[in-house]
């Protein structure tokens, strides 16, 4: 199946997999959401309410480093792989992802680059996500019904994953490209952060994208000609590397998304994000239009 491994999948796509009674082992919907806390969202909750049929929930919190100082820092491979597999996700099979977002897409993209991360390149991002689902009449449940286990072997990339040692060595030689996807307010240092414990700001040589700009009004995927003039407009050259960051490492996968869209699909993450910069690097190496770091 061509689709399986296109990095976008439509809403009718997946719903002629779910009436067909498609959904199973070899394909399986994991509703991938995940909210700040401020926004006072349960999406656990909301998945117990309302999801696509057939769909298990994927715990970005639960899936992660319990053991890290930082929110959701990615988990072990023995980890991952125990995970998706008491999903009923196996080597082969074909995994879409969506969130319950209002933007379209939010979180789902950090899971799909998750998978790509750990060897499993048969996952696909549900193009504008449970948002354009809903609008387009498609059907939603609340019944769910465990997958039976599959075992999943996982194989990681570890160099798509940069670390607070690898921007500080970064910021010295500008060697790579960095673009950050958190909003133009929390990059400038004009808005805070929803961290109450970070003020917002950037690194030096940090470029800003937005994650919302790579979607449409409705929430769903640019096209190419748009994305690559975004990066256009933005001075990033996707032929040189290219790594990507945000506020905790969740939008910061909007930017590789993109770029694989575009036929450049190893751009890395710095994991840790501003919520590990901020307390990390020393106030000269915080950039901001408001208060900054108190030296």
């Amino acid at each position: 199946m061509a689709a399986q491994t296109r990095a976008l999948v439509s809403g009718q796509w997946l719903a002629d997999a779910v009436r067909n009674n498609l959904v199973g082992p070899k394909l399986r919907i994991l509703d991938t959401s995940w909210y700040l806390p401020k926004t006072k969202r349960d999406p656990k909750a909301e998945f117990a309410q309302k999801h696509i049929p057939g769909s298990s929930f994927f715990d970005i919190d639960e899936c992660s480093d319990k053991t890290s100082a930082f929110d959701h820092m990615l988990p072990t491979s023995s980890h991952f792989s125990r995970y998706v597999g008491q999903l009923g996700i196996g080597n082969d099979t074909h995994v879409v992802v969506y969130d319950t977002s209002d933007f379209g897409s939010y979180s789902a993209p950090r899971v799909w680059w998750m998978f790509r991360l750990f060897g499993h390149n048969l996952v696909s991002v549900l193009d504008g996500g449970f948002k354009n689902w809903l609008a387009d009449g498609y059907p939603v449940t609340s019944e769910y019904s465990k997958p039976e286990q599959k075992e999943f072997k996982a194989t990681v990339n570890q160099s798509w994953v940069k670390s607070y040692e690898d921007i500080l060595e970064n910021v010295n030689t500008k060697q790579v490209q960095v673009v950050d996807a958190r909003s133009a307010g929390r990059f400038r240092g004009t808005e805070p952060e929803p961290r109450d414990d970070t003020l917002p700001g950037h690194f030096p040589n940090a470029i800003n994208m937005p994650f919302p700009t790579f979607m449409d009004a409705s929430g769903k995927g640019l096209g190419c000609d748009s994305l690559s003039g975004l990066f256009r407009e933005a001075g990033v050259d996707l032929e040189k590397p290219l790594w990507a960051t945000c506020g905790s490492g969740v939008t910061a996968c909007h930017v590789v998304l993109a770029a694989h869209m575009l036929g450049h699909p190893g751009v890395c993450v710095y994991d840790g994000s501003w919520s590990e910069w901020f307390k990390r690097a020393s106030a000269e190496l915080i950039i901001s239009e408001g208060e900054g770091k108190k030296v």
